[in-house]
């Protein structure tokens, strides 16, 4: 009986101990996986440079650092700096040319088959009322400026949050070859002889996963700058980086091709519109189709369905970051899923 209850009571010991560090960790919590998910991804670079330093882990780990912060929070921070500034400033010379007079209709709207003419009797009978005007783009631009101010906010939050993981990173890169030796033997202990194939196939997924979101984004960013600029569309290298961002969230490109098209249409160059439109659906899109299942596919064959949730309820559950998160998280209980229940029909196999 005493056994018994010194054995419960340690056991309790331990759970409130797990508890407590939990609830102290909890507002770390997305930094830290967001470190531990990069340290992964690019384990392998971090190796390659340790080794062209001698062996000095403390320089490369901030080496490692210091390229996180130029290559992925500078330019995200200027993209929600630009975002933040230009949305209002945009807002304001709308509404101070619907003030100055009535705005004529562009002519590829009214030139539209069957519904050009009526789009050009409406327009012109709510320019004729600058209070209706006012009204309809109120509707019209007032959820789009908060829509867009809010995804500033997330930015800068998300800013923020890679930030203290970039912090974090460094002590990951550092003492990341003994931290793996202690989840190596956790694992063994929890999950038995076949923990170095979990460790693997963790490993595997979380850079199958990275490689093909920040692929994707990278290779739609590119095409994306191209279009814009052959187009001549203003601030082609700042909208790339803003399509890069946007790739990371399903269907978020067409919000920056779809909107450049739109604006070279209302300035008159339909030939230049219908170019951007072309270029958008045949190739920006074509890229998240071929690139980003080609990328994933080397470390798990996850459904793109699983990708969608995960970036949805990753952003949810941890903020911007949990673009990065949330697939990773789901990919990996997908693929040990898939090695569990294989292994489990093999022995079944056997036995029968």
């Amino acid at each position: 009986m005493e056994k018994r209850f010194e054995y419960y009571a340690q056991l309790a010991a331990v759970l409130l101990l797990v508890v407590g560090c939990f609830l102290v960790l909890r507002p770390f919590l997305t930094a830290i996986l967001f470190a531990a998910v990069v340290c992964v991804s690019t384990w392998p670079l971090y190796r390659w440079l340790l080794r062209r330093m001698k062996g000095m882990q403390n320089l490369a780990a901030l080496a490692m650092t210091l390229s996180l912060i130029l290559v992925v929070i500078l330019p995200l921070a200027l993209v929600a700096y630009n975002l933040a500034d230009n949305v209002t400033a945009f807002y304001d010379q709308i509404r101070e040319a619907t003030e100055g007079g009535p705005l004529e209709p562009p002519a590829w709207l009214t030139g539209l088959p069957l519904a050009g003419e009526s789009i050009r009797d409406y327009w012109h009978l709510i320019a004729t009322s600058q209070e209706e005007m006012m009204a309809l783009l109120k509707r019209l631009l007032e959820p789009t400026r908060k829509f867009l101010l809010a995804g500033g906010i997330l930015l800068g939050q998300g800013v923020m949050e890679m930030s203290l993981a970039a912090f974090v990173s460094f002590f990951l890169y550092r003492d990341g070859e003994a931290l793996v030796s202690a989840v190596d033997v956790a694992m063994e202990r929890l999950a038995g002889p076949h923990s170095g194939n979990v460790l693997d196939t963790v490993n595997n997924t979380v850079r199958g996963v990275m490689y093909g979101l920040v692929g994707t984004a990278l290779a739609q960013g590119i095409v994306a700058t191209i279009g814009f600029a052959i187009a001549g569309v203003p601030a082609a290298l700042l909208l790339g980086v803003a399509t890069f961002v946007l790739s990371l969230i399903p269907a978020g490109p067409p919000l920056i091709w779809g909107g450049a098209a739109i604006w070279l249409f209302y300035q008159g160059s339909t030939g230049w519109g219908i170019f951007m439109l072309l270029w958008g659906l045949l190739l920006i899109s074509s890229v998240d189709n071929v690139v980003k299942p080609l990328l994933i596919s080397r470390g798990s064959n996850l459904p793109f369905i699983l990708v969608m949730f995960g970036v949805m309820g990753g952003v949810l559950a941890f903020g911007f970051v949990g673009i990065f998160i949330g697939p990773t998280l789901l990919a990996v209980g997908f693929s040990l899923m898939q090695k569990w229940t294989a292994r489990a029909s093999s022995v079944v196999s056997s036995e029968s």
